[in-house]
C-alpha cells in the first residue's frame, strides 16, 4: 500500500503542520492560518483505508466552512467537534459543502476519507480541499468577573430536565462557559452515561450546537426548550446562562 508520504499538500497562506499518530492508516495535519488570512487550499491524494484528519482550532461563534473537490465519487470528508467521534457532519449523507457557526471552543477534525468499498480496492483519489474560519470568537468571561468552578473551565453548573433516544424525562447535569453577562455562553449537557451536548445560547438564544441534527427552541418563562433532531430535548434555565 502506498503510504501518505506519497501525498501532495499545497497550503495557500497557511502553515500545514504535520503529526504523528499510533494508527498506520491515519494522518494528522494541524492547519494554522497566516496572520490575516481566513481560508487554506490543501491539494492532497488519498489511497485505499489511509485518511486523514486536518485539525482546526476554532472558537464559539466563528464560522467552520469547508469544501471538498474530488474526481471520484466516493471521496467525503466528516467533520467531528472537539473531543468527539459523533460527527457533527457526514459527508457520504450530506454532501461535501460545510458551513456552519461553532458551539464551543476547541480543535474541530476535518476528516477525509474513501468510503469503504472503494477502501478496500485500494482506490486513489485527487482531492482539493478548502478550509475557512471567519468571525471573531466570543471569549469566556475571566474570572475576575465570573468566578470558576474549581478545577474547571466552567462558571456554574445545574440539574436540567433531558431526554435522549426515545428514554423518559431524566436529569442531566449541565455547565455553562459565559461569554458575556447578559446571557451569553456555551452550555455543555452530560447524559447518565457521559454523552455530551454543547449548545452556544447568544442572549438567552440557542444559536448552534455540535449535532449534525436541526435545532429548534421554544421558550416557556425562564427556561428555554431545546429540541435536536427527534432523539434529544433539553431545558435550560436563564439562570444558568446568564446568572443572578
Amino acid at each position: 500500500m502506498v503510504r501518505w508520504a506519497m501525498a501532495l499538500v499545497l497550503a495557500c497562506a497557511a502553515t500545514v503542520v504535520l503529526a504523528a499518530d499510533a494508527d498506520p492508516d491515519r494522518r494528522v495535519e494541524t492547519v494554522q492560518f497566516a496572520q490575516g488570512e481566513t481560508s487554506v487550499l490543501i491539494n492532497a491524494v488519498l489511497q485505499g483505508r489511509n485518511y486523514v484528519d486536518y485539525q482546526v482550532r476554532g472558537g464559539a461563534n466563528q464560522t467552520l466552512g469547508v469544501t471538498l473537490k474530488s474526481k471520484h465519487s466516493m471521496n467525503y470528508f466528516n467533520v467531528n467537534p472537539p473531543g468527539s467521534e459523533m460527527s457533527m457532519f457526514v459527508g457520504s449523507l450530506s454532501g461535501n459543502q460545510f458551513k456552519r457557526l461553532l458551539p464551543a471552543d476547541g480543535v474541530y477534525t476535518i476528516r477525509v476519507y474513501l468510503m469503504r468499498a472503494a477502501a478496500r480496492r485500494n482506490e486513489t483519489a485527487r482531492y482539493t480541499l478548502t478550509v475557512s474560519l471567519q468571525g471573531t470568537a466570543l471569549k469566556p468571561v475571566p474570572p475576575s468577573k465570573d468566578a470558576l468552578i474549581r478545577g474547571t473551565p466552567f462558571h456554574a453548573s445545574a440539574s436540567i430536565a433531558c431526554s435522549r433516544q426515545d428514554m423518559p424525562m431524566q436529569r442531566c447535569d449541565a455547565n455553562v462557559i459565559r461569554r458575556d453577562s447578559g446571557g451569553t455562553g456555551t452550555v455543555e449537557v452530560v447524559w447518565p452515561g457521559g454523552f455530551k451536548r454543547n449548545i452556544l445560547f447568544v442572549k438567552l438564544q440557542p444559536m448552534a450546537s455540535d449535532s449534525r441534527d436541526a435545532m429548534t427552541f421554544s421558550r416557556q418563562g425562564d427556561v428555554t426548550t431545546v429540541s435536536i433532531g427527534n432523539d434529544e430535548r433539553v431545558d435550560i434555565p436563564d439562570a444558568l446562562i446568564a446568572g443572578g
